[in-house]
């Protein structure tokens, strides 16, 4: 018998076909969103310092570990990255070298990375803020450490499966900026009688008025699944500075960390391999704390208010994630867009009258807000007259994150999620690079701290309306 031509076409397709459907099965399986979330140490040697206050502290104790927490997304054609840091403050040199690694370990472009600090005030110092400088030892570790957690977590896509939604957590954010009673004298803490607001550092107090602004209670929550319906992720975000009531030179990722736990624990989520990621990043709290001005604190050990929060938000967040309904099927995008805006800095006057306080002393022999006030015009004067920061927007399905690289106000953030053209929205602050408080407009007409000229506030008064049309134009593009 003669094997024809056609027969042996249709028994090769048949041989290939017997040979590579269980690998077109299995591809098609996998089709749609992977997933995948790691996390990476970054707790400091004891001795390190510690930023957040005025004067300098050491780490003597470690009451919780400090992580980089990342999570990465993939639709099949574009891949995204978050990574949350526990530490106050990194400035953009620290997140560039972080995501160069990025890039050249996993090929994922820079402005497909949102990195971004929690700002727990009891972590390694590795930024200079005030009178306590960097710990360059800490600090040159970072990058890589921070770029360690999203290549692991690149490492860990498997199939997934995501959803969104928000609650709200009311009863732990206020304005921590009062404008004062008419009438009622105020002397600050640079011994300034003329301004016409407070912060609530010393509320209740005579002189507190209303707030200065509003705040945002709104939780919103990114959930991450395995496509069978296993925990795999779940990054929230909440507008609420920090809590702090932590030990003396303890080391802590304040309620950030508390809330990682606490979630994983609601969502029954211990024990899985890989580990379920829980992660709290910072939305827009730059006038926003935990203390009510109307209410004198009670004592309590530490990290009493620390749990309470945490558990009060995690509650919350489980609430949300119970009722989502959780999809394959969801297309990623971003974009990244340089704001260019003005810098503050002193006359020639105000420096000469800062190098007189000044003295030529070391940072460490500087003590109170005068002298640190006076350095700051030292420091600020050999800034450039104009600085480029980095907005960022991510849009996973309808979702829309905005990555603001500052201590932004609640009314800014609140301001953007009204006028974005994409539904819904959330905020994240302190995201890759940090230019200090960046206040509204009006705020600076009223004063208090966080307008001071400082690094902690060296932007224009006309920063906000700059980003937020920044903002507003990388959003139309990706609608």
């Amino acid at each position: 018998m003669k094997f024809r031509f056609c027969d042996w076409r249709a028994w090769l397709g048949g041989l290939l076909a017997l040979v590579f459907t269980p690998f077109a099965a299995q591809a098609a399986g996998e089709a749609g969103l992977r997933a995948g979330a790691a996390r990476a140490c970054i707790t400091p040697a004891l001795g390190t310092r510690i930023n957040g206050g005025v004067g300098p502290g050491l780490a003597r104790h470690v009451h919780d570990d400090l992580f980089v927490r990342a999570l990465v997304l993939d639709d099949g054609s574009a891949r995204l990255a978050f990574a949350v840091v526990d530490t106050c403050l990194l400035d953009r040199p620290v997140f560039d070298a972080a995501k160069q690694l990025v890039q050249q370990h996993t090929g994922l472009a820079p402005e497909r990375v949102m990195m971004s600090c929690t700002h727990t005030h009891s972590a390694g110092a590795g930024c200079g803020a005030h009178l306590v400088e960097a710990d360059e030892t800490y600090r040159s570790w970072l990058p890589g450490r921070i770029a360690d957690a999203v290549r692991c977590a690149a490492n860990n896509l498997a199939p997934a499966q995501v959803a969104w939604g928000s609650g709200a957590v009311p009863q732990h954010v206020f304005c921590r900026r009062l404008l004062l009673k008419p009438g009622v004298i105020y002397t600050n803490h640079l011994g300034f009688t003329n301004e016409l607001a407070k912060m609530n550092w010393d509320s209740p107090h005579p002189a507190d008025g209303e707030p200065a602004g509003p705040t945002d209670p709104e939780v919103s929550v990114l959930s991450v699944q395995h496509a069978d319906g296993r925990p795999l992720a779940l990054l929230a975000n909440y507008s609420l500075h920090y809590v702090g009531d932590v030990g003396p030179g303890h080391i802590s990722a304040d309620y950030f960390g508390a809330f990682a736990d606490r979630i994983q624990q609601l969502l029954g989520a211990d024990r899985l391999d890989p580990p379920f990621v829980g992660i709290l990043c910072n939305g827009t709290s730059g006038d926003i704390n935990n203390v009510n001005p109307r209410q004198k604190r009670q004592p309590a050990p530490p990290y009493t208010q620390i749990r309470r929060v945490a558990d009060d938000v995690a509650q919350e967040v489980l609430t949300v994630t119970r009722r989502l309904e959780h999809r394959r099927e969801v297309k990623l995008r971003a974009a990244l867009r340089e704001c260019v805006v003005n810098t503050r800095r002193p006359t020639a006057a105000e420096v000469e009258t800062a190098r007189g306080i000044v003295a030529g002393r070391a940072v460490d022999q500087l003590r109170g807000w005068k002298d640190n006030v006076a350095r700051e015009q030292l420091i600020l004067a050999d800034w450039p007259a104009e600085v480029s920061m980095p907005l960022q927007i991510f849009r996973i399905g309808d979702l829309a994150v905005a990555g603001w690289p500052g201590e932004i106000f609640a009314s800014s953030g609140l301001n953007l999620k009204q006028q974005t053209p994409l539904k819904p929205l959330f905020n994240v602050s302190l995201a890759n690079g940090w230019y200090g408080y960046i206040p509204p407009p009006e705020q600076f007409i009223v004063g208090a701290y966080e307008t001071w000229r400082m690094r902690t506030s060296p932007l224009e008064t006309n920063a906000i309306p700059k980003m937020t049309a920044t903002f507003l134009g990388l959003l139309e593009a990706l609608k």
